[in-house]
């Protein structure tokens, strides 16, 4: 093969005629992407990673205190792991992992099952009522869930709950130490089962109608169109609101605080993020707080990668 050699000495393939054969583009972004790419890095860099680098920084600090017991000007020095070692120590912290663990194992199927019934009802409506129905599941979505809260928390006192005069003797403690984390999980399903319904729903337009269209020429009813071509096109969109929801049950925090005030059984450790907030703010420990938001940033990373992971290896596997 013919070559020519460039300015730097290096040789290059020519083409048949004797003209240089055009250069590779490099892999590495050119000055015009990184002036795209800048505006975004620094406020990435701002909003996200400083805020955690300052975290981790603060949770390996302790306030120590001098003079006779303890009385003198206290001050701020380098305490490691030793907040890491004492959170872990807290059994009341360690079994709020626990208890939210259990919450996302029932709460999560139920919210993603009611998402995706929902969104395979509303591509069988027609665009007249879609519209309509789309917007009024979305609607809980669109309330503040401390508000959200506030209305479900009347709903669940008796003597003031319609549900429970309506149910009488029968209607059962939704505040007591049995039912609580689930009237918590009712209040979950129903303030963000039409936001993943919206996931769903997007996913589905985008399959192509003559994919439908085959199906119906080959005898494929509602069910079986559901079944063996809506619901394996739309598993993205099932896998990646089943990563938000994970996420969203590690960081459960609104709904406990504000059924705190109603509910006895919900104590200063029900959740992890309920209980970093009372040390930082009722204990005046912030540092022990920061290094139980980084422990629960990292529960958290854990099972979203862990489950991405176990959903990629299932695919490679059937490939």
């Amino acid at each position: 093969m013919a070559t020519a050699t460039t300015s730097t000495g290096r040789a290059t393939p020519a083409a048949a005629d004797g003209a240089p054969a055009p250069r590779r583009r490099s892999s590495r972004p050119d000055k015009a992407a990184w002036f795209f790419l800048g505006p975004f890095l620094a406020l990435f860099g701002f909003a996200f990673v400083l805020p955690i680098g300052y975290a981790v920084y603060q949770s390996m600090l302790k306030v120590e205190r001098h003079g006779p017991l303890g009385l003198g000007e206290p001050t701020v020095g380098f305490a490691g792991l030793e907040n890491y070692s004492l959170a872990l120590q807290q059994t009341d912290f360690v079994d709020s992992f626990g208890r939210v663990l259990l919450f996302g194992i029932v709460q999560v199927p139920v919210m993603l099952v009611l998402a995706l019934t929902l969104a395979l009802l509303l591509d069988q409506v027609s665009d007249r009522w879609a519209g309509l129905l789309r917007a009024s599941y979305f609607l809980p979505y669109g309330i503040p869930g401390v508000i959200a809260t506030i209305l479900w928390g009347f709903l669940y006192v008796p003597g003031i709950s319609p549900i429970t005069g309506a149910l009488g003797g029968a209607a059962p403690e939704f505040l007591g130490y049995d039912n609580v984390l689930w009237s918590i999980a009712n209040i979950v399903v129903w303030e963000f089962a039409g936001y993943n319904m919206l996931i769903i729903v997007a996913q589905l337009k985008s399959i192509p109608q003559e994919l439908y269209e085959a199906a119906r020429i080959d005898g494929a009813g509602p069910w079986q169109t559901a079944l063996r071509i809506k619901i394996p096109l739309v598993r993205p969109a099932l896998v990646l609101t089943c990563v938000f929801s994970i996420i969203g049950t590690m960081q459960l925090f609104a709904e406990p605080l504000v059924l705190r005030v109603l509910s006895p059984a919900i104590t200063s450790n029900f959740t992890p993020n309920l209980s970093a907030y009372n040390d930082a703010f009722a204990n005046a420990n912030v540092y022990l707080a920061a290094a139980k938001a980084v422990i629960l940033a990292v529960v958290a990373c854990a099972l979203s990668f862990g489950f991405l992971s176990l959903v990629t290896r299932k695919e490679r596997s059937r490939r």
